[in-house]
């Protein structure tokens, strides 16, 4: 399953946009409201639980510096990355697409499509306002 955002704009440079994202405490300023838990384990991993879900656990698994973060489930359970590919404008500006990929059985896949795209797109609204 391959989900993904549309572009969005960051009014910080590619640099600046990298940076507050490779930061994993910042992640829980783009979590949705129904945040129920965040917490950082280490520098390369964080835990996170909205309410009525069950909490997962993100860890990085690489990065390009100033264009491409991926974070992936910790849990090989329900094996899927996050990325996030960050493109320069100017240096002010940037523009970040998130992009998901699972391996799900399609039940799965039918009952997890709606929240991750709904999740994902509040991280991505949430980043254009950092």
């Amino acid at each position: 399953m391959f989900l993904e955002t549309p572009k969005k704009k960051v009014t910080k440079g590619d640099k600046a946009t990298f940076d507050f994202l490779t930061n994993l405490e910042n992640f829980e300023q783009l979590m949705p409201d129904n945040i129920a838990k965040f917490e950082v384990l280490n520098s390369d991993r964080f835990l996170f639980g909205l309410k009525g879900m069950p909490e997962i656990v993100l860890e990085r698994k690489s990065q390009t510096p100033n264009s491409q973060l991926v974070l992936g489930a910790a849990s090989e359970k329900l094996p899927f990355t996050l990325t996030a590919d960050i493109t320069s404008v100017s240096d002010n500006e940037s523009e970040v697409i998130l992009s998901f990929s699972g391996e799900f059985n399609a039940m799965m896949a039918m009952m997890i499509k709606s929240p991750i795209t709904n999740f994902m797109g509040t991280l991505a609204d949430n980043l254009t306002k950092i």
